[in-house]
């Protein structure tokens, strides 16, 4: 992975709004099709993330668990499409230790992408979707 690349994946809790939104691009379950949709992405403990927050069953992650290919666009300052695969984290500690990183980043007032209401670990443990993403190039 170019250097580039690899700074705009590896973003800290100083990284803006801007530079945790990417495409992803899965495969349908249904229908085989290319999907593309914008989301958040998290980097915890030099790992990759998506997580739904509390959407219940939003299509990517059902596409995912079905097919866990997927393309990560980053688009903001670095452009490049990299080939990843999925594993939706399922076990109870290990979402509670991957969401607690998360949900500290997303809470700090000094976040740009910091919501106006706290996110609540529990409901977030409890009700997210939650991948972790491995790139193959």
């Amino acid at each position: 992975m170019d250097d580039a690349v690899r700074r705009a994946v590896e973003i800290t809790p100083a990284a803006s709004t801007r530079q945790r939104i990417i495409d992803i691009t899965t495969t349908g379950r249904r229908t085989g099709l290319p999907r593309r949709i914008e989301i958040f992405f998290y980097h915890v403990a030099g790992r990759t993330y998506l997580c739904s927050g509390t959407v219940d069953r939003p299509s990517w992650y059902v596409n995912l668990v079905a097919e866990p290919a997927l393309t990560f666009h980053l688009k903001h300052g670095v452009r490049a499409d990299l080939r990843a695969t999925a594993r939706p984290i399922t076990e109870e500690r290990e979402r509670r230790a991957v969401l607690t990183e998360i949900v500290a980043d997303l809470n700090q007032p000094a976040n740009p992408g910091h919501l106006a209401q706290p996110v609540d670990l529990e409901d977030w443990v409890r009700d997210s979707r939650l991948v972790e993403v491995t790139f193959l190039d």
